[in-house]
């Protein structure tokens, strides 16, 4: 099967067989190992309970952007909730979650923590079935928990409308993916001749192009390049959100995926852009480590005021980056309480020197924390 002029890359007579210049990427990998340990540095001084909120806003991330990436939209509190549910962290409050939010929560949890344990079909199928929880991907009934079988005609990824399909990549055929996914597995679980990290890059191009699930390859694929960087870093907790950087960049990874699949077997290009987008993620999480540490200094300063559950609950909404302004409306909304409660809350804290007004003026009066 050609397309215009171009082989795909796994119907090529040495596929699977990556390579790459070693040379070239030496530099990149370094600074990416040497960011990786500066992380990791700054990390452990900061006690077992400032690292669990710090992973929570990650994985929280993680799981959000990771399913924004192909269009699906979730809860970011329902994430969050479930998330510090399964890590035991208190949150003061939980929000409704669904099988959708607790089944991607689930997957990037076992990829991360149990990435130690052997990458198996029968733990992709696990995956596969907690992403796809009905049984459907949309209106469409899809096989759940076992490699695809074509029998709709060939995997393609497309866009466009239906009378003008761009096809831009078509998968391998459905009666080899039990000897492709075998090889892909042997390498992952054994091969041991790559960096660490060089290998999460690949892994996640090998398993994209593969292609193996009627739906969710992309999560999946994700997972699997987590799983693979939480054994090249030898730590169940994550402290930056590779996803997230990849939703930012949403543009040039679909084009660098695109141009690897239809290009040989020499894979440096996606693997120094890979490289460059992980350095990227893991260099943006100061501004997360930040924040994380500023709310704990918050309620440290604060921890001798008594404050009811309503101002505990809006205060650490401020803390995580409230969107807008608030105002004494969108406290009794978000609190559930009258008007005239918020308007109380509100004068406690402004009385205690914890909020101020807002100096921006406005047909309403909007407050924020004072400093501390």
């Amino acid at each position: 099967m050609k397309s215009g002029d171009y082989f795909y890359v796994w119907q090529r007579d040495d596929w699977p067989q990556w390579r790459y210049h070693h040379q070239r990427l030496a530099p990149l990998l370094a600074q990416v190992h040497r960011a990786q340990g500066r992380l990791q540095g700054r990390m452990q001084p900061l006690g077992f309970e400032l690292q669990n909120q710090a992973a929570l806003s990650v994985l929280t991330e993680d799981v959000v952007k990771t399913s924004e990436i192909e269009g699906e939209i979730l809860n970011p509190n329902s994430v969050r909730s479930s998330i510090a549910q399964r890590l035991g962290v208190d949150i003061g409050g939980l929000a409704p979650t669904d099988r959708h939010v607790d089944g991607m929560v689930d997957i990037v949890l076992d990829a991360t923590q149990q990435h130690h344990q052997p990458l198996t079909p029968e733990r992709l199928f696990a995956w596969h079935a907690a992403l796809f929880p009905t049984g459907y991907s949309g209106l469409s009934k899809i096989r759940v928990g076992q490699w695809r079988d074509d029998a709709q005609g060939p995997m393609q990824v497309v866009s466009g409308p239906v009378h003008r399909r761009t096809i831009h990549y078509e998968a391998p055929p459905a009666n080899v993916l039990n000897a492709e996914m075998a090889k892909f597995l042997h390498w992952f679980n054994k091969h041991q001749h790559d960096d660490a990290v060089i290998k999460a890059g690949l892994a996640h191009l090998w398993l994209v192009t593969v292609h193996p699930f009627d739906d969710g390859n992309g999560r999946i694929a994700r997972a699997v390049g987590d799983m693979a960087l939480a054994r090249a870093e030898q730590a169940s907790q994550r402290f930056y959100s590779l996803s997230a950087q990849i939703q930012k960049e949403r543009k040039q990874y679909y084009d660098q995926l695109e141009a690897t699949q239809r290009g040989n077997l020499d894979v440096t290009d996606w693997l120094e852009w890979f490289l460059s987008c992980l350095l990227r993620a893991i260099e943006g999480a100061e501004g997360l480590l930040s924040a994380v540490l500023n709310k704990t200094f918050f309620w440290q300063h604060w921890a001798g005021t008594p404050l009811n559950t309503r101002q505990v609950k809006l205060i650490n909404k401020l803390l995580d980056g409230f969107e807008g302004k608030l105002t004494s409306s969108k406290w009794a909304a978000i609190a559930k309480c009258s008007q005239d409660t918020a308007l109380r809350d509100i004068t406690e804290l402004l009385a205690l020197g914890l909020l101020k007004k807002h100096d921006a003026g406005g047909r309403s009066t909007s407050y924020e924390l004072a400093g501390f």
